[in-house]
């Protein structure tokens, strides 16, 4: 790849009047020696495999087979139906679907790592739930999924996209910030605006620690995956808006490196601290496996 750090993409998006996405299918065709048009047709097919698993974990039973988790997308997905959210219809349509999404996961199902299993539904439900609200092609979304690419390559080149490395704040704070810049570009938005709507995004997720209640990407992982989609959404609004992240995206990637860098082991995937910690997380521990992690 030509660029390494967000600045540097914005200039080579400037250079050759591209969006990120086209600079990315660009990069992403030179950098495998494949045709663009096979790029994009695996980009297509994966696409196909985030809506396939937001209809499922609408429509179909999604409890884990440890049973701690399943069904609330189908609850939320319900309350948005019956008129009574308070989000309103797009956001609680972004958050059902990125529940249903991380629940297809925790029930073995199939999805999209982005950028990880942990944070699969972010980007599927801001992305599906945005294209049935405007009307866009497959086409343009597909488009869209370079863009979160490109994002995503310079945070896990600066920093990383690891739970065990960086805490939370790298897994579903980085698909947060994919999500923002990507949908940032979907709208219309410019390169500037996505970029700033990745700093917007990333600031509200540094410092999220990775505790996973009996070590499964399911609680609290499912719900932070709702909550982020609807972050994504809200950093994409103040970025069109015309809000500014006054810290430069780049640096803070730089500084969820730092953070994540000094995050005591145990809030890093390891099931011995924060939530997995607590009384109930110990019993349900001992529920699963007969013993507390050591």
């Amino acid at each position: 790849m030509r660029f390494s750090s967000l600045r540097q993409l914005e200039q080579l998006c400037a250079e050759e009047s591209l969006t990120m996405g086209q600079l990315m299918i660009m990069e992403q065709a030179a950098e495998s020696g494949k045709e663009k048009a096979d790029i994009i047709k695996q980009m297509a097919n994966y696409y196909e495999v985030m809506k396939e698993a937001v209809h499922k974990g609408i429509n179909e039973d999604t409890t884990s087979r440890s049973g701690l988790v399943g069904g609330d997308a189908k609850r939320v997905h319900e309350l948005k139906t019956n008129g009574n959210t308070a989000l309103g219809e797009e956001a609680s349509t972004a958050l059902a679907y990125a529940l249903a999404v991380s629940e297809v996961n925790a029930s073995m199902g199939r999805v999209i790592a982005t950028p990880t299993a942990g944070s699969c539904g972010i980007i599927p439900g801001v992305f599906v739930s945005a294209q049935q609200r405007y009307g866009w092609s497959d086409e343009h979304m597909v488009t869209g999924l370079f863009s979160a690419g490109a994002i995503g390559f310079v945070i896990a080149n600066q920093s990383f996209v690891s739970g065990a490395e960086g805490g939370c704040q790298a897994e579903v704070g980085s698909a947060i910030a994919m999500a923002a810049g990507a949908l940032t570009e979907l709208r219309g938005g410019t390169v500037n605006q996505a970029i700033h709507a990745v700093g917007l995004a990333l600031k509200n997720s540094l410092g999220l620690i990775c505790d996973p209640v009996g070590g499964l990407v399911e609680i609290p992982c499912i719900v932070r995956n709702g909550f982020g989609a609807v972050t994504a959404m809200t950093a994409s609004d103040m970025a069109m808006a015309g809000v500014r992240s006054v810290i430069p995206s780049d640096e803070v990637i730089d500084v969820m490196r730092d953070v994540g860098n000094a995050m005591p082991e145990k809030y890093r995937e390891t099931a011995k601290g924060g939530l997995a910690a607590t009384p109930t997380g110990k019993t349900i521990m001992k529920r699963l496996y007969g013993k507390e992690i050591q």
